[in-house]
């Protein structure tokens, strides 16, 4: 099997122009918005100064300024990496070969994604990753079960690894020198490196002083549940605010600013249950607190756990990789967290999110008629297992 990159990027770029170019028509379409294409600064609390893509600065002001500049990929201080011709979360989606080997610098989401998907290409894959286990965040055996499948796929990764300095290699490519909890002083040689060490807040360049603002160390604007910054007038909302950095908890952000400025309501962050997933094959569907979260809160925890080997829909795919996982809250017996490491795990989280916002208990689930052969059908047995 080939793949042709070509025609892989040809699709990639339909896709995103057309999302693209239907967000530009659907703000033009309205009389009394105007969109204008530019990089902007503060010039005080209520004005804004644009220096325009086409040339030119234009001055602007208003009572209300809603900030959501989200953020960029985050570029680590390693010595020689300056001068070598690294890869990130845009450019890697501009390749038209398929890397002979893929260097991975970062085990989170999106090093995660691109290492998964250039491997199945045909790429040889190198993960390397600082903390002693990927996805951090989530519990020891959720990132256990993503390593073992990735290794299972054929990806190298080396966790505990801190990379120390970049060359280019002689024949091309890069060699990257590695600091590891193993050994010291060894290294890994690439045909291409992809940086994927996390993100920082696009704040920078915003002139926030002029504003009366600041931003935190990490480079966040710090507001409160409503969204509102220090300054009245002016709102943060997305990444750059600090929210979970994925669209759809943006575009949470915004329903929660456009009720309260549009509507007069009171809506606010507060109680929002996080939700995510990792697209993965198979997808890691993440919904509300850890079993580790949990614990640290002082909640009386109660795990629910199924392999999805006794998921009869993910044996009739002969999808068998993975698990299930569920937290519950010993007194109220209501639903705290849920991972699913499973065949289309995003969706399966998706009932138990609907559950959640919805304050059912646990039985509801598991007592649940739901069809058979489903995915969602598992949940029943899931919540069998509770302990």
């Amino acid at each position: 099997v080939s793949v042709d990159m070509e025609v892989v990027r040809r699709r990639k770029r339909e896709v995103v122009d057309s999302w693209s170019e239907g967000s530009r028509k659907g703000l033009e379409r309205h009389d009394r918005v105007e969109l204008i294409m530019g990089n902007a600064r503060f010039t005080g609390p209520d004005s804004v100064e644009v220096h325009l893509r086409d040339g030119g600065i234009r001055d602007l002001d208003a009572d209300h300024i809603f900030i959501n500049t989200g953020e960029r990929p985050r570029i680590p201080a390693i010595p020689g990496l300056e001068d070598v011709p690294f890869l990130d979360s845009t450019s890697i989606m501009e390749l038209d070969e398929v890397p002979r080997h893929l260097i991975v610098l970062g085990g989170g989401f999106v090093g995660l994604e691109f290492a998964q998907m250039f491997r199945r290409f045909g790429s040889e894959v190198t993960i390397l990753q600082a903390d002693d286990r990927l996805v951090g965040r989530e519990d020891e055996d959720v990132s256990r079960a993503l390593q073992e499948i990735f290794e299972e796929d054929g990806i190298a990764v080396r966790t505990g690894t801190t990379a120390t300095e970049a060359t280019a290699a002689e024949e091309g490519g890069v060699t990257v020198r590695l600091d590891s909890d193993d050994r010291d002083d060894i290294t890994v040689a690439g045909s291409h490196l992809l940086v994927a060490a996390g993100r920082v807040p696009n704040t920078d360049g915003l002139g926030l002083e002029q504003a009366g603002l600041t931003a935190e160390e990490d480079g966040y604007i710090s507001v409160n549940e409503r969204l509102e910054t220090r300054v009245g007038g002016i709102w943060a909302m997305g990444d750059v605010a600090g929210s979970p950095p994925f669209t759809h908890m943006a575009y949470h952000d915004y329903r929660i600013v456009r009720a309260n400025v549009l509507d007069g309501g009171s809506e606010s962050t507060e109680g929002r249950i996080p939700t995510h997933v990792l697209f993965t094959d198979p997808q890691l569907g993440r919904v509300g607190m850890t079993e580790r979260e949990a614990r640290e809160a002082g909640r009386n925890v109660r795990v629910a756990k199924l392999p999805m080997s006794r998921v009869a829909r993910a044996v009739e795919m002969d999808e068998t990789r993975g698990f299930m996982k569920a937290v519950v809250d010993g007194e109220t017996d209501r639903i705290l967290g849920v991972a699913v490491l499973g065949v289309e795990g995003g969706e399966v989280a998706a009932v138990v999110k609907v559950a959640m916002m919805g304050d059912l208990p646990y039985v509801a689930l598991r007592d649940g008629v739901l069809a058979h052969p489903t995915l969602a059908e598992s949940l029943n047995n899931l919540f069998m297992t509770l302990e």
